[in-house]
């Protein structure tokens, strides 16, 4: 079925609001996928705080002409699909890559990260990034232990304070 023209500026529009606002995007090939395996693609980025859509190629390239993502124009051919979001790239790039692991006909072709290009196989990398809740995490952890053992030397000192006096009474209550 053919698309009217009126359809296609609404494509090409909706394109713009989302791919070109985005600033985590990662284009997939998805040649030979069946219809459960996208569906369950689909979730899998939404349950990471993504989008994911099929894209018409060239209204695509229509829609992101001067924006990021025109470096990544090459990677427009084919069956092309985008993940996206306004979170987090590494839960994304981690749904997708691990999907990518179990469906093969799912190809990691390219990616923006904040505004930065990146190929295929930098997605992996990303993937393999912990997330920001794991990252504030250590950071806390980091901060905190210095205080931690500064206070269990404080209290160590006064804890041997206590035990030296403990034994001085009694070396007193011996004697005397």
């Amino acid at each position: 079925m053919a698309l009217t023209r009126q359809k296609k500026e609404e494509l090409v529009q909706s394109y713009q609001a989302d791919l070109v606002a985005a600033p985590h995007v990662f284009l997939l090939g998805f040649e030979g996928i069946s219809v459960n395996d996208a569906t369950e693609l689909r979730n899998r980025v939404r349950d990471a705080g993504g989008k994911y859509v099929v894209v018409k190629n060239r209204l695509a390239l229509r829609a992101i002409e001067g924006a990021n993502l025109e470096g990544l124009k090459e990677h427009f051919q084919g069956t092309t699909a985008a993940a996206f979001g306004t979170e987090e790239a590494v839960a994304i790039a981690k749904a997708v890559t691990e999907f990518a692991k179990d469906v093969e006909a799912v190809q990691l072709k390219a990616g923006l990260v904040d505004g930065q290009a990146v190929a295929g196989k930098e997605i992996k990398e990303i993937a393999s990034l912990p997330s920001r809740e794991e990252l504030v995490a250590k950071l806390l952890f980091l901060m905190q232990s210095p205080i931690s053992s500064l206070a269990r030397t404080l209290g160590e000192l006064q804890r041997r304070f206590v035990v030296v006096l403990d034994q001085v009474e009694k070396k007193k209550e011996a004697a005397g």
